[in-house]
């Protein structure tokens, strides 16, 4: 069966409408608050002359306290850093939900749901290949539906059939109930067109200015991720029309049928069409035949996702943008802390992780 006819006949394809009123100016000016306290970009250099244990002192000084504080006494070095990072993306993200009300909170609820595709995908790949359940939860995030309690749960879990069966009632199950231990890329692929899928129904014909920006945000994410998933078919020679599977439908400038007739392309003439559509004049000084790595563009890309909801939080400060604005900028630093730590941890030069931060 086809995906869009598996996900409509899905046990909870029905989307439960939001209940009473949406507290755009409470909850906006609440982002804003959490927003300011967002390190400011002269703090990254400062950190990469940082050793791990003084990079864990200072974000201990800052707005990760009570997420070391709570975990040191777990973990220590890199491993600490991590953990607290994603405590501190799930406590915050959680905060959103219950601070927003009505329309709002179903809307930021259901576009967190990403975080549970996630995590499920994390503790695939580590049953795959063999994690430890501490190492498998090192990468989740529970900011979504599932809770800390039943993710770490999925975790420990001795076997992938483990995983699933326990997820047999989630909307998850119609496609997790096909992944053999082989196909994982193609089980991926699903979750991430069922979630996009929701996100479309949830937002429904958008009537309302706070709907119509919400589903030009998510049509822009869509393009993006597209944009990179393009790049990287080029970048491997893959040409084969099956391909196409990959992208996602709903894209706001980059249709699938255009994108679909790039993959025949060669890469001189792919690019020529990419000076076409809205976002070459931000990729194109990254971009040439001789591209050895896709590092830089995906950096790039990373940095327009941020410019574009950046701007539109400024023109509509009374509606979701600003809250999407916030979690994005909120992603990208605990991004860009990750890789500063990662890097240190494997020993790469400083120029090398400063070609990965956005910035």
């Amino acid at each position: 069966m086809r995906l869009l006819q598996r996900l409509k006949h899905g046990l909870n394809s029905q989307k439960s409408r939001p209940q009473g009123h949406s507290n755009y100016a409470y909850t906006t000016a609440r982002v804003r608050a959490m927003k300011s306290k967002l390190l400011p970009q002269e703090t990254y250099p400062r950190l990469m002359n940082m050793q791990i244990a003084e990079i864990t002192r200072f974000i201990q000084e800052v707005e990760y306290k009570e997420d070391v504080d709570q975990l040191a006494r777990l973990y220590e070095g890199v491993d600490l850093i991590e953990h607290a990072l994603n405590r501190n993306l799930a406590v915050t993200f959680t905060k959103l939900i219950s601070i927003s009300e009505g329309e709002l909170n179903f809307l930021i609820s259901e576009y967190l749901k990403k975080y549970d595709i996630w995590n499920i995908k994390t503790i695939l790949r580590g049953k795959r290949c063999g994690a430890s359940t501490d190492e498998i939860l090192e990468a989740v995030v529970t900011a979504g539906r599932l809770s800390y309690t039943f993710t770490s749960e999925l975790a420990a879990k001795s076997t992938y059939e483990d995983v699933i069966a326990a997820l047999s009632t989630s909307e998850y199950y119609l496609i997790l109930k096909d992944y053999n231990g082989e196909n994982l890329s193609e089980i991926e692929n699903l979750l991430d067109k069922k979630y996009y899928y929701d996100l479309f129904q949830s937002i429904g014909n958008p009537k309302s200015k706070d709907r119509k920006l919400f589903n030009k945000f998510i049509r822009t994410d869509i393009d993006l991720k597209n944009l990179v998933t393009i790049f990287r078919l080029k970048k491997y020679g893959i040409s084969d029309p099956s391909a196409a599977d990959l992208l996602i439908e709903g894209g706001l400038k980059l249709k699938i049928r255009d994108i679909e007739r790039m993959l025949s392309l060669s890469f001189e003439d792919f690019l020529s069409e990419l000076e076409k559509t809205p976002y070459w004049e931000e990729i194109s000084s990254c971009c040439s035949v001789k591209m050895d790595s896709l590092i830089d563009l995906e950096t790039r890309i990373k940095k327009l996702r941020l410019k574009s909801a950046e701007s539109f939080s400024h023109v509509y400060p009374l509606s979701i943008v600003p809250i999407m604005d916030y979690i994005l900028s909120k992603e990208n630093e605990v991004g860009n802390l990750r890789m500063i730590i990662r890097g240190k941890a494997v020993g790469l030069s400083d120029e090398e992780i400063k070609n990965q931060l956005v910035i």
